[in-house]
């Protein structure tokens, strides 16, 4: 899931070097993604009113079943 994400916001951000993807393991199979990234590139990621987060939150919600 961690290079998915990489993948997919790599795709999304102008400065790739300062994307970062923590891995934190919570409990068996359940994990949380913290996201790092240059100040202006968080607008991108969030988006208007949270959509493209939110789409990203879907997308992983599938890969993960």
């Amino acid at each position: 899931m961690k290079e998915f994400l990489e993948y997919l916001l790599g795709l999304i951000v102008n400065n790739k070097d300062e994307l970062a993807i923590e891995e934190i393991p919570l409990a068996e199979n359940n994990f949380q993604y913290n996201i790092t990234s240059s100040p202006e590139d968080i607008g991108k990621i969030i988006g208007k009113d949270g959509k493209i987060i939110g789409s990203i939150r879907q997308v992983a919600k599938i890969l993960a079943v």
